[in-house]
């Protein structure tokens, strides 16, 4: 399902081709791809809400189903150009929002003892999307055109999602793998008592997390966003050679889902994020005076290996500090941190860049930004049982909900 779904990554392949078949600029295909991943964010969080009303299976049949007719459609929109945003972006891109929820909030219930590991390995699949649909786009566009290329394609992912949506199902209430028992150091990060949606967002944990995430993402969408021109303009490096670090930061974006989130499982998911925030302080520091493209390629890959990490790791966050039962809706609205982010890191590196007249001012401010993160994972614990913090909202009103768990 992942790999089907992150797809969307690969968007980049499209670009040109619908360029030259329909008059249309760049900015205005690139839009589509923008609207799909902002629904997806809205999406995910009515997914993963719907998800504790009919179960997995039911959303991720939708999903295959919204996401494969969407992709679909866009290859017979002809010269109109709402109709490839209407299809691919918002049809599309609910389908996304609604298939990248289930597998998430799914494995994590099956999966309480390595809770890190399995929802780095379903993130991992929609990092590893691009990377197996690109050449596959290529293929298609040169043999059949890029229109045939979007039905094709949707097919396949109409097929993909929706035949592995169909195994998808919670298991047994209470459930937990035989004879396994949390240990302390786990135990002592988790809070122990499920939380609704509601709850959750009563208690300031929620917030930190979102925030955690948020200031991780805006870090790597960066670098992302500024890739190739960056490299150029540090390095000296050739328009060729920048491209190919686009290729260096996906692996390290892919890597880090697995790496950081199965790592957390052992060390936790705390001491995870701390390091990731000071990996990535020292590595933007020391960005800002490199003049050699190994060495920026080398670094760029850290920071990506850590934008992957966090959405690895902070599912299993969400489930260990609220619960695995209801980490649907309250993880899939917390990925608008994700788009939040979309917005903030990419306008942040081009205006300080555009003020400055280089990238050494801009890539020392999300240094400093980092440095600052990393009293987030320090200071944040887990939440105290819902049941007390009613009682403290009412006693004491909500302000007291919001204050931090007397250890």
């Amino acid at each position: 399902m992942q790999v089907a779904l992150g797809a969307v990554y690969a968007w980049s392949v499209f670009r040109i081709p619908l360029t030259k078949a329909h008059g249309w600029t760049v900015s205005q295909v690139t839009l589509t791809f923008e609207l799909a991943i902002l629904m997806l964010g809205f999406a995910s969080f009515a997914g993963g809400l719907w998800m504790k009303r009919v179960g997995p299976r039911t959303v991720a049949v939708t999903a295959g189903v919204c996401y494969g007719l969407g992709v679909m459609l866009a290859g017979h929109v002809g010269d109109n150009l709402v109709l490839l945003y209407l299809s691919y972006g918002v049809l599309g891109g609910i389908g996304l929002g609604l298939g990248y929820i289930v597998p998430l909030a799914t494995l994590i219930k099956w999966y309480p003892d390595k809770r890190g590991m399995i929802a780095g390995i379903a993130v991992a699949g929609f990092g590893a999307g691009a990377l197996i649909t690109a050449p596959l786009a290529e293929h298609l566009i040169a043999q059949f055109g890029v229109s045939r290329t979007f039905t094709i394609l949707g097919l396949i992912y109409l097929l993909a999602v929706a035949g592995a949506g169909l195994l998808m199902r919670d298991p047994p209430e209470d459930y937990r793998p035989a004879g396994w028992q949390p240990q302390a150091s786990q135990a002592g990060q988790q809070s122990g008592t499920p939380h609704t949606l509601k709850e959750a967002l009563h208690s300031w944990q929620w917030y930190g997390l979102w925030s955690i995430l948020f200031l991780n993402s805006v870090a790597g969408i960066s670098i992302i966003s500024q890739a190739s021109p960056m490299a150029q303009e540090l390095t000296g490096a050739s328009a060729v050679a920048a491209a190919g670090l686009v290729g260096i930061i996906s692996i390290g974006n892919g890597a880090g889902r697995l790496l950081w989130a199965w790592f957390s499982d052992f060390a936790g998911r705390r001491r995870v994020f701390l390091m990731m925030f000071v990996t990535q302080a020292i590595v933007f520091g020391v960005l800002s005076r490199v003049h050699s493209f190994g060495v920026l390629a080398f670094l760029a890959f850290l920071v990506l290996l850590c934008y992957g990490g966090g959405f690895g790791t902070m599912p299993a966050f969400a489930a260990d500090f609220f619960g695995a039962q209801n980490v649907g809706p309250i993880y899939g609205l917390m990925l608008t941190a994700w788009g939040a982010a979309g917005v903030v890191g990419p306008s942040l590196i081009a205006w300080v860049r555009q003020t400055s007249g280089n990238y050494t001012d801009a890539l020392e401010l999300i240094a400093g930004i980092m440095l600052v993160s990393v009293v987030l994972p320090f200071i944040i614990s887990p939440p105290k049982p819902p049941a007390e913090v009613s009682s403290h909202a009412s006693a004491g009103g909500l302000k007291d909900a919001f204050k931090a768990p007397t250890r």
